[in-house]
């Protein structure tokens, strides 16, 4: 992690953890396809909104610190506006929720939602149907995935997705070992300058914006494979990546990531 002195659509994106190994190369580089907060200036401040257990409470503060470790953007957990099993987003905020959301296959869901290419509300969910049982229940575990889930909601992909390769020491890669994938990398906060290398006209991470939200908490949350869509990339094959898009009635689109156990 950097030293403390750095502060390093309408579209729905959806990206899962899932539990297993993954066989698929790393990107050239981490940038989630352009999806950033708008803003004026830098560095920006982006609420994380608590809705989480007090289990799961220091894993948010420790991700909110590793991430506000960027040049750019500046994280604070407030507290939170949604039932945890719902997970509703609020317009300006990530909203963070924890439960036993079954045995589905993954450990955690990332979720922004944009205008164009500006992300204007986001979600994370991290499965206790998993994180319950021996293998998960660890701080290495449970640092990785609220790591990574909030990492994409900035607008960051993976940098890796074989999980059978050396650790990259981030925890926007895939492994089977997370003891040094807990926490953002050098390349991490460097992608991060380049997504927020511009400044916007408007802003989207705003208390305005939550306020607005109050008549809308409740829309928009990500489901399960019946809500995916269809099949863009990948397969549904074990241990595989796939992506899916849905077109929604009013003009938006659901783009689903996900990786296969």
């Amino acid at each position: 992690m950097r030293a403390s002195w750095l502060r390093g659509a309408a579209v729905l994106i959806t990206a899962m953890v899932m539990v297993g190994a993954v066989t698929l190369p790393a990107d050239a580089d981490n940038s989630w396809g352009g999806f950033h907060w708008a803003r004026t200036a830098n560095p920006f401040t982006l609420r994380l909104g608590n809705n989480l257990s007090s289990t799961w409470k220091p894993y948010l503060n420790t991700t909110s610190t590793d991430w506000t470790g960027s040049l750019v953007l500046d994280t604070s957990v407030v507290t939170g506006v949604s039932s945890p099993k719902r997970c509703a987003a609020s317009l300006g905020t990530v909203q963070v929720c924890n439960s036993t959301y079954g045995a589905n296959g993954w450990l955690g869901v990332a979720s922004v939602w944009a205008s164009g290419n500006h992300i204007t509300q986001g979600t994370v969910k991290v499965n206790d149907t998993y994180f319950n049982t021996a293998y998960y229940n660890t701080p290495a575990w449970r640092n990785l995935v609220m790591c990574q889930e909030v990492g994409h909601t900035l607008g960051l992909g993976h940098q890796d997705e074989d999980s059978s390769n050396p650790n990259l020491n981030t925890c926007m890669d895939y492994t089977s070992d997370p003891s040094t994938n807990q926490q953002p990398n050098t390349h991490d906060y460097a992608q991060l300058d380049l997504i927020y290398g511009h400044l916007d006209a408007t802003t989207t991470a705003t208390a305005a914006a939550t306020a607005r939200a109050n008549a809308t908490v409740g829309r928009g949350s990500e489901g399960e494979r019946g809500e995916w869509g269809r099949l863009v990339r990948g397969s549904e094959s074990p241990r595989s990546v796939a992506e899916y898009q849905r077109e929604l009635p009013d003009g938006e689109q659901v783009f689903t990531f996900v990786i296969w156990a």
